[in-house]
């Protein structure tokens, strides 16, 4: 499968895409770039609340392969993001029991090609990410999921918390996946609404977002290794929810 995520350089260029609603997954800023045209351009950035980060010039020389990219440049998403607040009022409009995925800032591309994949598979209705933090949206992850990017909902917040409030307002249940915690998968009941948190690679799920959350449940891991790749992980929480909803 070949993907082809598109590049727009120069501030003025990426401020008229930001206008323009276009699906950016990230924009490069160039470190020490000042001036007017740069602070209405970082000003577009936060409002949207569009991922951003500091790099050197040489990153963006590669990015823009030389060309004039004037200190910026803007990686537009193969995909269209969705609103969560409309995506959770339309699911509860349907005759399924809904059930979402929320990552917390997964870094690696394949793991969350993996993800999205099995996600697609196992019917959720929309995965939830991080605006700063995640994965990229990028050409890899599509290729990753197999296409399945095309096919299931992707949601950005601000913060996992935001999604949080949205769906536990809707009375969706709010399952963590960590090893801090005694209770086993096995025990939650997926039959009511849901929503899955898997944490990052490095330290699973933050400790403030543990706090919010409905129930806690871990894997039986019977070796020696202590946790489970995560994208793995994901795949038996989610397959368990499918398991008691058949």
């Amino acid at each position: 499968m070949e993907v082809k995520t598109s590049k727009i350089f120069g501030i003025r260029a990426v401020i008229e895409a930001i206008n323009s609603e276009s699906s950016i997954d990230k924009v490069f800023i160039q470190k020490g770039v000042s001036g007017h045209l740069m602070n209405e351009l970082m000003s577009h950035i936060k409002t949207n609340k569009i991922a951003f980060s500091y790099v050197p010039v040489e990153k963006l020389d590669k990015l823009s392969k030389f060309n004039n990219h004037q200190g910026a440049v803007a990686q537009i998403a193969p995909i269209h993001f969705h609103d969560l607040d409309t995506l959770v009022e339309a699911t509860l409009e349907k005759e399924e029991t809904p059930l979402f995925l929320l990552l917390d800032q997964i870094s690696d591309v394949r793991n969350f090609g993996a993800i999205i994949r099995t996600a697609e598979c196992t019917g959720v209705h929309g995965i939830i990410i991080q605006s700063q933090g995640n994965a990229p949206v990028n050409a890899e992850t599509v290729k990753t999921s197999a296409g399945a990017a095309f096919n299931i909902p992707i949601c950005k917040v601000n913060h996992i918390k935001d999604a949080l409030f949205i769906l536990q307002a809707a009375e969706i249940q709010i399952v963590a996946a960590t090893e801090k915690t005694e209770d086993s998968l096995y025990d939650v009941d997926f039959k009511k609404p849901s929503a899955i948190i898997m944490g990052s690679e490095d330290r699973g799920i933050n400790p403030s977002i543990l706090k919010m959350v409905d129930a806690k449940a871990k894997l039986p891991l019977k070796g020696n290794i202590g946790s489970l790749n995560v994208s793995v992980a994901c795949g038996a929480f989610l397959y368990e929810a499918v398991r008691q909803r058949l």
